[in-house]
């Protein structure tokens, strides 16, 4: 199956109805990146008139997974994923569209191939920086992925 940032967008709906309500949308999907967004609104702001941080994190940490579902359904292999450490820094007040960005794509390659190679599990550190409309970056999240080859 071919994942695209359309059908991610689909899945949110069914399997992450959270995000999907705050409005976290996959806009990019290639081999070295992936794009989310998502808008100040409403429903996902605190009470400082910003966007609460939980949901950048949601969109902050699609944006890596995403990538790595992506990557993990082109080795054809069953390959379990889970976060089991993250960070975050926040610079600016969240207001408007927010993009998250995530570019490691080549580092998921490299352990994934290296966990079907050793058939050992892997830990690899993504990181998805949050920009406003005017280019400034809001938020950076560093997520630590496990990934383990299924038996």
């Amino acid at each position: 199956m071919n994942i695209t940032a359309s059908k991610l967008n689909t899945f949110t709906i069914f399997k992450l109805p959270s995000a999907y309500l705050c409005g976290v949308r996959t806009k990019v999907l290639n081999e070295e990146q992936c794009v989310t967004t998502v808008k100040h609104r409403w429903i996902n702001q605190n009470p400082f008139r910003s966007m609460f941080w939980a949901v950048q994190g949601m969109a902050a940490e699609f944006s890596t997974g995403a990538l790595m579902i992506a990557k993990i359904e082109e080795t054809g292999k069953k390959i379990s994923m889970l976060v089991t450490s993250n960070k975050a820094t926040f610079t600016k007040k969240a207001t408007g569209r927010i993009t998250f960005t995530c570019n490691d794509g080549e580092a998921v390659d490299k352990a994934l191939a290296e966990a079907i190679k050793t058939g050992e599990g892997q830990t690899i550190w993504m990181q998805s920086i949050g920009t406003n409309q005017d280019g400034v970056v809001v938020s950076t999240f560093d997520f630590e992925w496990s990934l383990k080859v299924k038996s």
